[in-house]
């Protein structure tokens, strides 16, 4: 199965036959709030469980259970039945959300999966995903270090490895990973044309940058002449500028801690950099309070109840906004649009996700 944004759109409407886009919404407040002319919002907290993740460890999932069954399509491979024999195990290493995805795609497919979390993750989220069926695993360390313990189940036989970062720039998988949030753009593309704006900025946050890259690309032809990518990471877990700074992905050592927990990682995807280079893209890191506090500035302004994570890129643009040097050298002015994108919301509200 192709890794194209077509099939994509194609699988996820099969998986979800309710599938509708994301709303993309505008807050005005926000705009005032960082001084610029008008702020726009994606919002993949509307995402079936709660964030854009779905789109990508799912669908990767999936077609990684295709390839290794020989199954003809997707919709071949759903047809086999609650509990396949022969189908071999899904593993992947997650903060939560990343875990989720995975956990649901063997589920769908009747397939067993193994989780491995850092022991950082929050109960709220290991329940999620313990509730479709998947074995836990808690690594006593960070994301990194449960990113080589998955990978190193996956070495010894245990299972398919439904990595969202590697290595490898060629990674298969992770490219899938990456074509999934390509269907953010497609949407985006047409409510944007339909709202008559071409954004000048977007702030994404980014953990190992997989959304930040996968937007990179897709969004280019939507955006104006001179458009600007800025990657917000929490300044405690800044991995992807490190990157960008150093050319390669580079661990960043010591206490990745910080409360936007998806974003907790400490070594950028090998197959994020290019489309990140292509574009641009500049990198702001943004503190504790920062993070937090964008979550209750994103409700009060009318936007969704979300998380650290979630808000992070809200967190990026008051960063640069509340700073005149970083106003100036990321070319904000008073008559810029910008778009973000609310990645998740809060768990705890989040049910069953639907």
């Amino acid at each position: 199965m192709e890794s194209t944004t077509h099939g994509t759109a194609a699988d996820f409407a099969t998986l979800f036959p309710q599938y509708r886009p994301t709303d993309l919404v505008e807050l005005p407040r926000l705009a005032a709030t960082a001084r610029v002319g008008r702020v726009f919002a994606k919002l993949e907290s509307q995402r079936p469980f709660g964030n854009f993740k779905v789109l990508g460890g799912m669908l990767a999932g999936l077609r990684a259970l295709v390839r290794a069954s020989g199954a003809a399509s997707l919709q071949d491979l759903l047809a086999g039945g609650t509990r396949q024999p022969g189908l071999p195990r899904l593993i992947c290493a997650s903060d939560g959300n990343h875990g989720l995805s995975v956990a649901l795609a063997a589920q769908r497919a009747g397939a067993e999966a193994r989780i491995y979390l850092p022991a950082s993750v929050g109960p709220v989220r290991v329940q999620r995903i313990a509730d479709r069926g998947a074995q836990i695993v808690i690594v006593d360390g960070s994301y990194d270090d449960a990113v080589d313990a998955a990978a190193a189940a996956a070495a010894a036989g245990d299972g398919l490895l439904i990595a969202d970062t590697d290595p490898d720039p060629a990674n298969h998988v992770v490219a899938d990973v990456m074509a999934g949030y390509r269907l953010i753009t497609d949407e985006l593309g047409v409510q944007l044309r339909e709202l008559g704006v071409r954004p000048g900025h977007a702030f994404v946050q980014a953990g190992v940058g997989g959304l930040a890259a996968a937007l990179a690309d897709g969004l280019r032809p939507h955006m104006g002449g001179a458009a600007r990518l800025v990657v917000v990471e929490p300044a405690a877990a800044a991995c992807v500028a490190r990157a960008l700074e150093m050319h390669k992905p580079t661990l960043i050592e010591g206490d990745l801690h910080t409360v936007a927990e998806m974003l907790a990682c400490g070594l950028a995807s090998a197959a994020a950099l290019p489309a990140l280079r292509r574009a641009g893209a500049t990198a702001v890191a943004v503190d504790e309070s920062g993070l937090a506090e964008a979550v209750y500035l994103l409700r009060q302004s009318g936007g969704p109840e979300s998380t650290p994570s979630g808000a992070a890129g809200l967190a990026g643009l008051l960063r640069v906004a509340g700073d005149p040097a970083l106003f100036e050298a990321h070319g904000l002015a008073g008559d810029s649009d910008v778009l973000l994108v609310v990645t998740e919301r809060a768990p705890e509200i989040d049910g069953n996700g639907g």
